[in-house]
């Protein structure tokens, strides 16, 4: 059973200045959860139904887990649907990541969900480190754990001052922009960063200066624009069919 307090915290964890006040963020759904068991994270609490603590005894044996119902965890979830646990997890001190290999930049992403696919996509892809902007999407927002579909725990967000982080990398910045080189042409350095910017504004100029590459997706119909999750995704396959 979830106490009042218990209760009152996982409800609290939906707004970013609490989780930013406790240090902690949520982490819904079965598939999610059970991400946890293989990750790094530290896991302070779960609360799941019955037939998921059964399901997975094994699994769980290590970690606090608290009985409830699926109501109960339907009052406390942010989700409408695949209530059947929660989790509360300790939000990771992460250091800003050298520049070395290749890594995504996101400039002003401000759409949680879109922070979700391009965290997932960036797994799929073997990118284990994105640089966001102060004012992109709070990386453990409860959406944005959901869109990633469990690949949080493999791919690190850390938020700094973007345009200080590009300056000193020392690696070819390659930015998405309407009007750049092809990417079915562009010759990938080994290593490097693929800039992108949101869907509204695009990639700004204190970003935009410090682009080495400007780079394109070139566009066969009427469309005004990409989704910037998936233009990430073609930039990256165009990528990957260089540099495995």
């Amino acid at each position: 059973m979830i106490s009042k307090n218990q209760l009152k915290l996982l409800r609290a964890l939906g707004q970013k200045k609490q989780r930013k006040a406790n240090g902690l963020f949520l982490v819904q759904g079965e598939k999610n959860v059970l991400e946890l068991i293989v990750s790094d994270l530290e896991v302070k609490q779960i609360f799941a139904t019955r037939d998921f603590l059964d399901k997975h005894q094994e699994a769980l044996s290590d970690y606090d887990c608290v009985e409830a119902s699926l109501d109960e965890l339907t009052k406390a979830s942010t989700l409408v649907s695949n209530n059947s646990a929660i989790a509360v997890v300790a939000i990771p001190n992460l250091p800003v990541p050298k520049a070395h290999g290749w890594l995504i930049a996101l400039d002003g992403v401000s759409d949680p969900g879109n922070l979700g696919t391009i965290i997932r996509v960036a797994d799929w892809y073997g990118i284990k480190h994105i640089i966001a902007s102060q004012d992109c999407a709070d990386p453990y927002n409860p959406k944005t754990i959901s869109a990633t579909m469990g690949s949080f725990g493999r791919v690190s967000v850390t938020q700094c001052d973007l345009p200080a982080y590009l300056a000193s990398a020392n690696l070819p910045v390659y930015g998405a922009f309407l009007e750049g080189e092809s990417v079915h042409t562009t010759q990938f350095a080994p290593q490097g960063i693929i800039l992108m910017g949101s869907e509204s504004h695009g990639i700004r100029e204190h970003a935009a200066q410090h682009v080495s590459d400007k780079i394109t997706i070139p566009a066969f119909g009427g469309a005004e624009s990409l989704n910037v999750a998936m233009a990430t995704g073609i930039i990256l396959d165009n990528l990957r069919r260089q540099h495995q």
